[in-house]
């Protein structure tokens, strides 16, 4: 075990080489912790190596640079695309037995960066830091840790394999830009657990590349239980960088308050991939735009509004297209939603297949504001509206009651084998009706 006060790491001075130095002077000795102690330590990118524990003890601040030139560049990938990039502020590539924890501080000193990213973007030379990234690496620890103003992504561990992140909490300004969470990208047994999570974009993202990524990765056997997420554009979301595949994810035992939307799946014609075996339940969400979404229209990002993206008629399914299947909620609760119950909407030629909702209780808005449920040429701004489901089968909705929502409470298009089930619609504003199958 060492201090970085035995490698002159002081309070009034930049510390970048004597916290180096302490990681790299361990290293050589097989591994061990590196303790950050009390106080405030600015520093520039640090990069761990194999069997380091980065430590922060209660009361150790690490608040990093906000100048370019403090950030080596690396090679990794950025929104699922391999390219050069800043190194995050804690980097590591190719290690194994990797921790960082403590109940310190890791401030990401993000408002410069936000600034620039929003007004005078030609001035980065690569993409923004992320706060933590690891790259191709194994057995990783993430604990205890408090992390704040990301200049970019939060914590994005990407092609790595058994994660765990326990007991961190996360708060980015709610207007920062694309400061996710926790995104883990094309990696492998993930355990995500008893973290709070306040930012400015999704606060769990999954992830596993674009169509422009070479090296076509899952992301895969994610656990995600006992988390608070509070505003963000999702709680949890899948995609839209799937062309890897996502599978085998289980939700559970977690609250979503004042999210812009719940769990939600997205995707698009031309990334391929296959998103399936997903099981969600026992959510609590609060003041959501809409809890449910699955959209394989998704239209954000390069290439989102050509033709082949947004028109509604079947194109030849090949490896561009993607498949949404197997997805399960249960025990779920959302009250004060906004725009809409939930939306499915798979592709004309791929339909979104093998979805239930079983025991769900959504309760709509007294005076709820207008809002689109899904990202999706043709979605126009709603408020207080049921389930739509266009261009899926095999659909079960057992036990799922919807209150004080307008029209009918499920709407269907382009649908087959559509199982409702011991479901109820009641307080309705302006109609009874409870199934309304819409003319294509």
């Amino acid at each position: 075990m060492v201090n970085i006060l035995e490698f002159g790491a002081d309070e009034k001075k930049m510390n970048t080489s004597a916290i180096q130095e302490a990681i790299d002077a361990t290293s050589q000795k097989g591994g061990g912790r590196v303790v950050i102690p009390a106080g405030t330590y600015n520093t520039g990118a640090i990069f761990l190596k194999s069997n380091i524990e980065l430590h922060l003890s209660a009361g150790a601040v690490l608040k990093f640079s906000d100048k370019q030139e403090d950030y080596p560049v690396v090679s990794s990938r950025w929104e699922g695309v391999h390219k050069d990039v800043y190194a995050s502020c804690i980097y590591a590539e190719n290690a194994e037995n990797i921790s960082i924890t403590g109940f310190g501080v890791l401030d990401g000193n993000g408002e410069s960066w936000w600034h620039v990213f929003r007004n005078r973007r030609e001035e980065l030379n690569y993409p923004r830091p992320k706060l933590i990234s690891f790259h191709a690496c194994k057995r990783v620890t993430i604990s205890g840790v408090h992390m704040e103003n990301s200049p970019s992504w939060t914590v994005n561990p990407i092609l790595c394999e058994n994660i765990t992140i326990d007991n961190i909490s996360i708060k980015n300004p709610a207007d920062s830009p694309n400061t996710d969470g926790i995104d883990p990208e094309s990696c492998k047994n993930v355990r995500i657990s008893n973290c709070h999570i306040d930012v400015g974009d999704d606060c769990i993202a999954i992830k596993a590349g674009t169509e422009d990524t070479e090296e076509r990765v899952s992301c895969e056997n994610i656990t995600i239980v006992n988390c608070t997420m509070v505003h963000g554009h999702g709680g949890v979301v899948l995609g839209s960088e799937m062309s890897g595949d996502i599978r085998n994810v289980t939700i559970s035992n977690c609250i979503f308050q004042d999210t812009d939307r719940g769990i939600r799946l997205k995707s698009r014609r031309g990334r391929g991939g296959t998103v399936e075996d997903i099981r969600v339940s026992n959510i609590v969400m609060d003041n959501v735009m809409c809890p449910f979404i699955i959209n394989l229209y998704y239209f954000c990002g390069p290439r989102g509004k050509e033709p082949y993206v947004w028109e509604k008629v079947p194109y030849p399914i090949d490896d561009r297209t993607p498949c949404f299947r197997r997805i399960h909620f249960m025990n779920v609760t959302a009250r004060n939603v906004q725009a809409a119950a939930g939306f499915i909407y798979g592709l004309a030629e791929r339909v979104a297949s093998d979805i239930s909702f079983t025991n769900v209780d959504i309760s709509m808005a007294e005076a709820a504001i207008p809002g689109k449920p899904a990202m999706m040429t043709g979605i126009e701004d709603m408020t207080n509206r049921g389930f739509f489901v266009g261009f899926a089968k095999d659909i079960l909705f057992e036990r799922v009651s919807i209150e004080n929502h307008e029209g009918p409470a499920f709407l269907l298009e382009e649908t087959e084998d559509i199982e409702i089930s011991h479901c109820r619609s009641y307080n309705t504003k302006k109609t009874e009706e409870l199934i309304r199958q819409k003319e294509s």
